[in-house]
């Protein structure tokens, strides 16, 4: 592990706290040791190495007496900037954008991913080539020699181009497949939910509790990063499929976002957006502007979405107060890791996706066996028991667009609809 220095930059005010650990965070993450944190209030940053000379060589001092590897800093820097800065501490520089997309290169898996991610670090780097390497100039004078020549940051800066588009080639023909996918998903009327959020809110946990799955959830900044699809056994009719995404984090990159468009797209085409909010999280105001923010920026800033915040096992407000203020409606207080209130939200999703349910009891015959197994396939049966025609008496609850497709079986749910519509009088 490489010993790193944090330098946390707040410019016309200081650093703020969350801010700082984000960013410790972020280094963590990424699997380098955090040995000293520098803390810098500017004005404005100055063109040629941001922090000023002054405090560029009190960096310097500190990290000669730690031993430091690598310096981190918490802003964007220019490629001049950051080379200066490299000059004049002699040690590797590494601003947000690049120490974000060394995660995202550690945590992809897919093929997809990979070549998102590699598209991402290219653009970043084709920045960063200004007069990078002007001692290998292949241009020359002299007899014979004299002509255009081609510098080596020209060849380089070629390649790179030629490697971007031969990236984005292949992405582009793994997007349509997505699309034949996602289009195929449309026909069959599928519906999508999505998980979205800030990282490491319990997106992943959460979402193995509610497909079943037993994908790798671990407690760490874009632990997911490659899009994974389950289908939700809301009922066996298998027509709701999951989403998991990718964490979104203060100040995306915005090449990544480009980037990362594709992958983005099932959150643009889903149904139904669950924004999970770490309920433990002090600044989870702050942190749900960020994702919505997102959320605009990508296209779907307009789907509905129900806020479901998450951690309430740690949330010394929700033990106080138990409801974390007052969530109020499309709000919803769980714990991933003790399964409390995902009873609640389960129905919540089952309302959104189908309508209300209807509970009844009914009579069938021993000719209806059909009937019968597609209420079972349906998951709507909750208890039987034989009858004296010969059939079976069910107990059901069934969602409202199933029941009106149902209805069409003559007689069979008259009782059912009868006290739907009582219900509904009595209000």
């Amino acid at each position: 592990m490489e010993k790193a220095l944090l330098l946390h930059i707040g410019i016309g005010r200081a650093p703020q706290d969350d801010e700082i650990q984000e960013f410790k965070a972020l280094a963590v993450s990424a699997g380098v040791s955090v040995s000293e944190e520098l803390i810098v209030k500017r004005s404005k940053p100055t063109p040629d190495l941001y922090i000023g000379k002054g405090k560029a060589e009190e960096l310097k001092d500190r990290a000669l007496n730690c031993s430091i590897e690598l310096v981190l800093v918490s802003q964007t820097l220019s490629a001049s900037q950051e080379r200066n800065l490299e000059k004049v501490l002699g040690l590797k520089v590494l601003d947000r954008n690049g120490l974000i997309l060394d995660i995202f290169a550690q945590r992809a898996r897919t093929f997809e991913g990979k070549l998102q991610v590699e598209i991402a670090q290219l653009e970043h780097l084709a920045a960063r080539l200004i007069k990078g390497w002007t001692h290998l100039e292949r241009q020359k004078g002299g007899i014979g020699l004299r002509g255009p020549g081609e510098t080596q940051l020209e060849t380089d800066r070629r390649l790179i181009g030629h490697r971007i588009k031969s990236l984005k080639n292949r992405l582009d023909r793994l997007e349509k497949q997505r699309e034949m996918s996602r289009r195929e998903r449309r026909r069959a009327k599928a519906m999508t939910i999505a998980l979205v959020g800030y990282t490491n809110v319990g997106k992943t946990t959460l979402f193995n509790l509610l497909s079943r799955s037993n994908k790798d959830g671990k407690d760490k900044l874009f632990a997911t990063l490659d899009p994974t699809i389950r289908r939700f056994p809301v009922v066996s009719k298998n027509d709701i499929l999951l989403v998991d995404t990718v964490g979104f984090v203060r100040d995306l990159p915005h090449q990544l976002i480009a980037a990362f468009k594709s992958t983005l797209t099932e959150t643009r085409e889903a149904s139904l957006l669950l924004h999970i909010i770490d309920a433990s999280d002090p600044h989870r105001a702050d942190r749900r502007r960020e994702v919505e923010k997102v959320l605009h920026d990508i296209g779907a800033g307009d789907i509905p979405c129900v806020h479901v915040h998450n951690k309430s096992d740690k949330s010394i407000e929700t033990r106080i107060d138990g409801n974390l203020g007052g969530l109020g409606i499309n709000k919803f207080l769980v714990s991933a890791k003790t399964g409390d209130g995902l009873d609640k939200l389960k129905e919540e999703i089952k309302i959104r996706c189908f309508g209300e349910s209807i509970s009844g009891k009914i009579d069938l015959r021993p000719n209806q066996s059909k009937l019968r197994a597609k209420l079972f396939s349906l998951s709507a049966v909750t208890s039987e028991k034989p009858n004296k025609f010969g059939g079976w008496t069910l107990n059901i609850i069934l969602p409202n667009d199933y029941l009106e497709e149902l209805s069409l079986e003559v007689g069979v749910f008259d009782n059912i609809i009868r006290k739907r519509d009582i219900n509904n009088e009595l209000g």
